[in-house]
């Protein structure tokens, strides 16, 4: 389809595979193979019986009437939030960990933010009996301490990344080192649509389950053959890809990708690449990238862990380019407010990285009587320290 990357690995003028030699065969191998694991009948059968019977697939599609009477809208939530490890990370790490088997490679090397995808990887690696190492930048260490513990109650082991920020990218930096040096057995789960490819492409083939469910859910709760719209937050862009996907053809179906402002896209303290970006090259691919003058990174800011990245899947460039995906932002505080909303009146607390699909809701033009889903891409477990602080200093 239009939206499909090409033969080269680009979606238009973004993609492409941007790598050190030493990651030349590695990267190769997975190209020429995982279309036909994909589409192997063994390999399919087992990714749906692990998500059936281990992940929980399918997520519940909920009818939120409260919030819908506040917003006077129809919304509804695709609970992924309910999924084993409490996040949409474990579709991919069950796709890719299967795959890694394939391609017979026994150790696997993840980076994580808010700590879910990394989460997601050890689960998948202890399921497995294989090896897994996690790169996680120190900042996000300190403020996702739930997450850090499980990984290791996994078996993982979880390495500090004191470069840079110590967030997202520099642990993404620290994971593709790692790769660099241990090229013959390890696999590198990436858990974004980022990267070189053909990563966004399975990435995001891993990820459109969540749509897929969407599609007939929506039917079997409303009668419409598809929903008027779809809202996801994107940081690197997985749990919007996997909800959009399926429905990128549909020009009927519109959809709504939030980035994190941060503070404000005015300010320098933001992550809303799209808002602030310009074309750049990051972690093997050609993107949209805040960058300075110099090409230099940008250090991003958000509260939110996940969305704390300076670049962006390549497909989401593209969309934004073309117009087919609408993109907004949201500050933190405005995050904050969404999650409280949707705890208080549907007793369900989100992510911080959800929360800014939810604080985008009745702030553009619609129909009342649209469909409305917002992929609840993650449960808020792990940022409690925040949401506690953050409602505190309201308090006080």
């Amino acid at each position: 389809m239009q939206y499909d990357v090409n033969q080269d690995g680009y979606y238009g003028d973004f993609g492409g595979a941007f790598i050190p030699e030493m990651l030349y065969a590695n990267v190769e191998e997975l190209r020429q193979k995982y279309l036909d694991i994909l589409e192997d009948d063994e390999f399919k059968n087992e990714f749906k019986r692990l998500l059936r019977d281990y992940v929980g697939r399918p997520t519940p599609l909920f009818h939120a009437g409260r919030l819908s009477e506040r917003h006077g809208r129809q919304i509804f939530l695709k609970r992924e939030d309910l999924s084993h490890t409490g996040a949409h990370k474990i579709n991919n790490t069950v796709g890719q960990i299967l795959m890694a088997k394939r391609l017979g490679k026994h150790r696997i090397i993840a980076e994580t933010g808010a700590g879910q995808h990394g989460v997601a990887t050890a689960t998948v690696c202890a399921l497995m009996g294989l090896e897994c190492i996690v790169y996680m930048g120190e900042t996000d260490i300190t403020r996702q301490q739930p997450n850090v513990l499980k990984m290791k109650m996994l078996g993982a082991s979880v390495i500090p990344v004191q470069s840079g920020n110590k967030t997202l990218k520099d642990a993404t930096n620290e994971a593709i080192r790692d790769w660099i040096n241990h090229p013959e057995d390890t696999h590198y789960i990436i858990g974004s649509v980022v990267g070189p490819h053909p990563y966004p492409d399975l990435v995001t083939r891993l990820q459109a389950v969540i749509g897929e469910e969407i599609g007939w859910q929506i039917r079997e709760k409303t009668g419409k053959e598809f929903p008027d719209c779809i809202i996801a937050c994107v940081g690197g862009g997985s749990n919007a890809m996997g909800a959009f996907y399926p429905f990128l053809e549909n020009e009927s179906v519109r959809m709504i990708g939030v980035e994190a402002a941060g503070k404000g896209i005015e300010t320098e303290e933001t992550a809303a690449t799209l808002a602030c970006g310009r074309p750049g090259i990051i972690h093997g691919s050609k993107t949209m990238l805040m960058q300075d003058d110099d090409g230099q990174i940008i250090e991003p800011y958000s509260i939110s862990a996940g969305l704390d990245y300076p670049g962006i899947g390549p497909i989401h460039s593209y969309l934004h380019k073309t117009g087919r995906v609408e993109y907004y932002s949201v500050t933190d505080e405005q995050a904050l407010e969404a999650a409280l909303e949707l705890t208080r009146l549907e007793g369900i607390i989100p992510a911080l990285e959800t929360a800014h699909a939810l604080a985008i809701l009745g702030k553009f033009e619609s129909d009342p009587d649209d469909i409305m889903v917002v992929n609840l891409s993650g449960r808020g477990d792990k940022d409690m320290e925040t949401y506690i602080k953050a409602f505190q200093d309201e308090q006080d």
